[in-house]
């Protein structure tokens, strides 16, 4: 229970960040202060979503197309959060490198986490 919590959090805070910095990083992309904490909700459901939907139709060949399924779904789930949130783009550069610097950044994060906080968590507890 508590490690599906942390890992809720870890994926919830890398999703923020990645909104963040592609806002701070990119002109075109907007996320406005109103939708903020809502476009990090819709982002990562969505994109949990997307994702799993992805890796089911590709799971055959998923070594093979793992980085065009995470590009993918990154876009999908940018896609249906700007239809819900506070989240616009201006052009198609900006949908382009909001998808490229949002993947990236919910990957390095996550692999982080994953190499450096979580196995904490899977740790017998000492007596």
């Amino acid at each position: 229970m508590v490690r599906t919590l942390v890992n809720l959090a870890i994926f919830l805070a890398t999703a923020a960040i990645a909104l963040l910095l592609a806002s701070l990083l990119i002109p075109g992309f907007h996320v406005h202060p109103g939708g903020f904490v809502v476009a990090i909700i819709v982002f990562a459901i969505a994109q949990v979503f997307v994702e799993w939907l992805v890796q089911s139709l590709f799971h055959k060949s998923a070594p093979t197309v793992a980085g065009i399924a995470g590009l993918l779904s990154t876009f999908l789930a940018l896609l249906i959060t700007s239809l819900f949130s506070g989240v616009s783009f201006d052009g198609i550069g900006a949908w382009i490198l909001a998808t490229v610097v949002v993947w990236v950044v919910t990957a390095v994060l996550g692999w982080v986490a994953a190499k450096f906080i979580t196995p904490r968590f899977d740790r017998p507890a000492k007596r």
